[in-house]
């Protein structure tokens, strides 16, 4: 390794609020040496998914970061030094690296780590067929249930897992509309995206808007919002309307639970004999081969793109992190090292 150096970005404490560079701190430590069944590999990206706030909040469905641990995120590299033999010296890998240049592993954790297929880019790996593009395939597909001619509502829809959600969709001949930020961001969705229409809810009437353009009602909600978006699709529920819970991003920098905002239509549930339902693609795993196969199936027929939003250095990572809470990115967030 030509390197000395692994520069290594560390939870500094529990974010409040907005993040803050002053919520992580960057250190500079040797290279690790693997060890008995480890190897190490050379970070050459990293994958930022709103998700990630919250793991250096507290405890969910994976332990908190702990203060003073490296901030964990997805990420893909190459193996440099190795004591493994699943994982020589050279091998293009993905796993739970988190922000550093240099990570020491077994393979195992939450994520464990896996070996890309020839040819496959580290982008397309972490996001089109990585969480991203695994987490729309099941989310959509085995919990929201689409039938040809439905219509699905996808909020977030500029952002990774929204945009691909809109893309499968329509590859399962559904009518795709958005909802996005400004715009830029609508024109994007429905241009490079290929939804059939997107709202703009910094400047429309959400609720108004989709009951214009789905007047008989929504079949599939994909919610990666939460709050007055999720009111307004609830608004607008067809008959037996299946909704996704995803993820709610616009709690995710709430600095108390007294600040995130409650629903008020939920009744339009029972109204309506829908059911809302929350799933993490994790649970998935074992069928991760699947939606890898049926992705990559759509892309070579052109039904689906995969689209990423590529930052620098990292340095950078704590601005990276923050750009999907300030509305900056289009696509799958990553930063390269």
């Amino acid at each position: 390794m030509a390197d000395s150096i692994n520069r290594r970005w560390l939870l500094a404490q529990r974010p409040s609020g907005n993040l803050k560079d002053s919520d992580f701190e960057l250190v500079r430590e040797a290279i690790p040496t693997p060890g008995a069944g480890e190897f190490v590999v050379k970070v050459t990206h990293l994958s930022f998914d709103p998700t990630q706030r919250g793991w250096l909040a507290a405890d969910s469905y994976l332990p908190a970061v702990k203060i003073g641990e490296v901030v964990r995120a997805g990420g893909a590299g190459e193996v440099v030094a190795s004591n493994n033999p699943k994982f020589p010296v050279g091998a293009k890998v993905q796993g739970a690296f988190g922000w550093q240049d240099y990570c020491l592993t077994d393979g195992g954790g939450f994520w464990p780590c896996a070996t890309l297929h020839p040819g496959m880019s580290a982008e397309h790996a972490l996001g089109i067929f990585g969480t991203t593009g695994l987490t729309a395939y099941f989310g959509l597909r085995d919990v929201g249930q689409p039938k040809t001619g439905d219509v699905v509502l996808i909020s977030g829809a500029a952002g990774a897992t929204g945009s691909v959600v809109g893309q499968i969709a329509k590859a399962m001949g559904c009518t795709a509309i958005g909802i996005a930020g400004g715009k830029t961001k609508c024109d994007w969705v429905v241009e490079t995206a290929g939804f059939d229409a997107c709202i703009d809810y910094k400047s429309e009437p959400v609720a108004k808007r989709i009951k214009e353009l789905a007047p008989k009602g929504v079949n599939v909600v994909f919610e990666n919002v939460g709050g007055d978006i999720l009111d307004a699709a609830l608004a607008n529920l067809a008959q037996r309307a299946r909704v996704v819970l995803c993820g709610g991003i616009s709690s995710y920098n709430a600095a108390s639970a007294a600040e995130i905002q409650g629903l008020k239509n939920y009744m339009a549930l029972t109204v309506t004999r829908s059911r809302m339902e929350g799933f993490i693609v994790l649970d998935y795993a074992p069928r991760f081969a699947e939606g890898v196969k049926a992705l990559a199936d759509w892309m070579a027929a052109g039904a689906i793109k995969s689209i990423e939003d590529v930052q620098e250095g990292l340095e950078n990572a704590p601005a990276t992190l923050r750009r999907l809470f300030e509305g900056k990115n289009f696509g799958k967030q990553l930063l390269r090292l």
